[in-house]
């Protein structure tokens, strides 16, 4: 008889503590991305506002030798699909004279074989894939980037600094 009771305490035990250990996990929490911010993936969220595009139609320098231009003006509110391209109104090589915009690339009339072509290549015909507005802004994150003429100043700078320590 003693032995059905402590069997019986035992099981009881048992189960109490599985409970207690299920008890005790951390409720599971949506997955998030911290990018996201504290929206679960799975939900919807409200895009946020677009800054105020920089308007100036400077061209600005490029970082490196096939880098896309960026573009000096806002951009917002044009068509460019599969039926029309606004960009080509000012940027095509027929209309770029009269508009006094920059012609759009040779490179945009190649086929992916080099071949020329009599329009804008199907690859190459939605903008704003590879060319993207500018909005004045602070960095994210800090950025110590130095083109290649930058590094060749700050080269031949110290070659001079050293050269000079060296006569003295």
């Amino acid at each position: 008889m003693a032995g059905v009771w402590i069997m019986n305490f035992i099981r009881t035990l048992f189960l109490m503590l599985c409970m207690g250990a299920a008890l005790a996990q951390p409720v599971a929490r949506p997955f998030t991305d911290a990018a996201r911010g504290p929206a679960p993936i799975m939900e919807t969220t409200k895009p946020p506002v677009l800054g105020n595009a920089i308007n100036d139609d400077v061209r600005r320098t490029r970082n490196y030798t096939w880098q896309p231009p960026t573009i000096p003006h806002r951009v917002d509110g044009y068509q460019v699909d599969k039926n029309f391209n606004k960009c080509m109104d000012c940027h095509s090589r027929t209309k770029a004279e009269v508009s006094q915009a920059v012609p759009v690339s040779v490179t945009h009339y190649m086929d992916r074989d080099g071949h020329m072509l009599g329009q804008v290549s199907t690859r190459r015909y939605f903008c704003m894939q590879c060319h993207v507005s500018q909005d004045a802004v602070r960095p994210l994150v800090n950025n110590t980037f130095m083109d290649v003429d930058a590094l060749i100043l700050k080269s031949m700078r110290s070659q001079s600094g050293a050269q000079a320590t060296q006569k003295n």
